[in-house]
């Protein structure tokens, strides 16, 4: 009898040993991949980059961060017309670097010399000016990585930053895809200085500061008919071998139409976001806060494992 309940005793501590060491494991794994808070709102870069100037998102530019094998291609964001690296990634930052991508963002087309908080107003200068400092932060990318390629996700003029640097900066073998959020491949009849206004004011910029700041040289280009936009049209927008993913929304009031975003192509998907979710009203703005906008970005980078894209009410601007 004390043998078999030596046994039995054995047995038991075995169990709680092997439940144990199962728990461990799980919790390791937790504290290996610590999950990031992912704001629901565009303007929750505003007090990031409040409370401290010229920053990162949380999750982006992690310079000791090396591509998973599920996520091989680190991601590079690219803002918008009066953005930056910080303010406009609030969402994206934090949700990419919890599916485990390498994520980077920089601010370009800038006034560096500027005091803060002009400094962190991008997308002002030509927008050449602006690619080659993108084309140059790839290249650090890829070096710390390890990377043959990135992927870029763009917003607003940063989608014509990604698709100028693979067609006349030699980014074309650097980059597998490109997703854009309210692209202008037609150019706009809209004016992007009430974007740069929005974000300046968001800031605490107020108008009679604003008169001040040098004006914005790329906003010219991206109109409808512009000599950049005629350039980037005059053989075809897309490169091949470059994947594109346009995602637009039909409340985008700078943007004008927002059909400027869709441009058919065999490499190129193009979505609205209020296809099959009327309640989502994303404008310009607060398309790159979106949840619905964001699982298709998820879908666009990882094609090979869909997810379900969210329906759910957004307000326009706030998010």
């Amino acid at each position: 009898m004390q043998r078999g309940g030596n046994v039995h005793r054995r047995g038991v501590v075995a169990g709680i040993l092997s439940l144990v060491l199962v728990l461990w494991a799980g919790a390791g794994a937790a504290f290996a991949q610590p999950i990031l808070p992912v704001p629901d709102s565009f303007l929750a870069g505003v007090p990031l980059e409040l409370d401290n100037p010229g920053g990162s998102a949380p999750g982006s530019n992690d310079w000791s961060c090396l591509p998973s094998d599920a996520h091989p291609e680190p991601v590079v964001l690219l803002h918008g017309t009066g953005g930056a690296q910080q303010s406009n990634w609030a969402v994206y930052a934090p949700l990419l670097a919890n599916e485990g991508y390498c994520v980077y963002a920089l601010t370009y087309g800038n006034f560096p010399d500027q005091p803060w908080p002009m400094n962190a107003i991008g997308g002002m200068k030509p927008i050449d000016v602006g690619t080659a400092q993108v084309s140059a932060f790839v290249d650090r990318v890829l070096a710390s990585t390890g990377a043959s390629k990135v992927d870029i996700v763009g917003h607003s003029q940063g989608t014509m930053h990604a698709n100028n640097y693979v067609k006349f900066f030699g980014g074309a073998d650097k980059v597998g895809k490109i997703v854009s959020l309210a692209p202008l491949w037609q150019g706009t009849y809209g004016t992007e200085q009430v974007s740069i206004g929005k974000s300046m004011r968001s800031l605490g910029i107020d108008d009679e500061v604003q008169a001040g700041i040098p004006a914005c040289e790329a906003c010219m280009q991206l109109l409808h008919g512009s000599a950049f936009i005629d350039r980037m049209r005059s053989d075809g927008i897309y490169v091949p071998g470059i994947d594109y993913t346009n995602i637009t929304t039909r409340y985008d009031e700078i943007v004008v139409p927002y059909t400027s975003g869709i441009e058919p192509g065999p490499n190129a998907t193009n979505i609205v976001v209020q296809d099959g979710c009327e309640q989502d009203f994303s404008d310009h703005v607060s398309v790159a806060g979106s949840a619905r906008a964001a699982g298709f970005v998820l879908n666009a980078l990882d094609p090979d494992h869909p997810r379900e894209v969210p329906c759910r009410f957004v307000a326009p601007v706030a998010g």
